[in-house]
């Protein structure tokens, strides 16, 4: 039975933990998180990622590398067909390893991999992950000791599967709480929002994202993005106006930070008309718009008849409604 004064440092750690997801912008907070538990689980570096296993190693989404360097993950591309440390931790929905690498990587055939961990300072692994077998994604946290006689032990092992669910929840709070941020006072009316990656995996997603998505695509699983989206925003749009639904995207740490909303009547605007519905919103009048586009007053008044019937308002209080439906 775990005694009452560790019980209680484990607490406290773990209401830090969460305190912090809520604090800390996303490019600080991994880091955070692994200096919070070194003091109780010793560690040099780590890795802390997202990927697909597959037959020829893990195919990485998202990585947050922590006192390694950026080409340890070009070099591991290079042998992690050879990683059956990876392939093992993937075929439970949750595991956790401890092990020495030289002792783990024995094989003739590893030798390459053993010469990995030595250059990178990987002389001891703490592996813990969260995989889904149907799909074979995994979320995983490696821990790496340099020095190779400090071995990892059972307590410990059992201490990072105990640790391991939530930093991941904190992780996956740390990021719906950015989201929130971004979309403080500016979310439209019967939006949505999620957060995936560039590989188009969904990490979370509301029921207002959901149903305005099968409305557009009615099959959707669910699971990953549909691909005309995905393709869409990595062709470099910024936005996605389809048949039913409007879906805009912010990039950061390589992840996509989606709003989406129902399509309304102003996104049938060209981009002319949306520029000089922004301005008679903002109370120019059509002699003021035709001096600042440098148009005739003429062209400006027929451009905003225009507006006036795509929008199907009569006056600027309605044109002001119907922008604020589309954010």
């Amino acid at each position: 039975m775990t005694r009452p004064a560790a019980l209680h440092d484990f607490s406290e750690l773990l209401l830090r933990l969460y305190r912090l997801s809520h604090e800390l912008p996303i490019s600080a907070f991994q880091d955070a998180a692994l200096d919070l538990i070194k003091p109780v689980l010793a560690f040099d570096s780590s890795m802390w990622g997202s990927a697909t296993r597959t037959d020829k190693g893990i195919d990485i989404h998202t990585i947050h590398l922590h006192n390694q360097p950026a080409e340890m993950i070009a070099a591991y591309e290079e042998v992690k067909h050879l990683d059956t440390a990876a392939a093992e931790v993937g075929k439970r929905p949750k595991s956790t390893l401890v092990f020495n690498a030289d002792a783990w990587f024995h094989r003739n055939d590893q030798g390459q991999l053993r010469q990995h961990g030595r250059r990178f300072g990987q002389a001891n692994f703490f592996i813990s992950s969260d995989a889904n077998p149907l799909t074979h994604f995994v979320h995983w946290l490696t821990l790496f000791r340099s020095d190779p006689d400090a071995h990892g032990s059972e307590d410990e092992r059992q201490l990072l599967a105990q640790l391991t669910p939530h930093l991941m929840q904190a992780l996956a709070l740390n990021r719906i709480v950015h989201l929130d941020r971004l979309e403080a006072g500016v979310q439209a009316p019967h939006g949505g929002s999620a957060i995936g990656d560039l590989r188009g995996m969904l990490y979370h997603a509301d029921g207002r994202f959901e149903t305005a998505l099968k409305t557009e695509w009615p099959s959707w699983h669910g699971r990953t993005l549909p691909e005309p989206l995905l393709k869409h925003f990595l062709s470099g749009n910024k936005r996605y106006s389809g048949r039913a639904v409007v879906v805009t995207h912010h990039v950061e740490q390589r992840l996509l930070f989606l709003k989406s909303r129902r399509r309304c009547l102003a996104d049938s605007l060209t981009a002319r008309e949306h520029t000089i519905a922004e301005l008679l919103s903002r109370g120019d009048t059509h002699k003021d718009i035709a001096t600042i586009l440098s148009r005739s007053p003429a062209t400006v008044r027929n451009h905003i008849q225009s507006i006036y019937d795509k929008l199907q308002v009569s006056n600027v209080a309605g044109l002001i409604h119907e922008l604020r439906l589309a954010g």
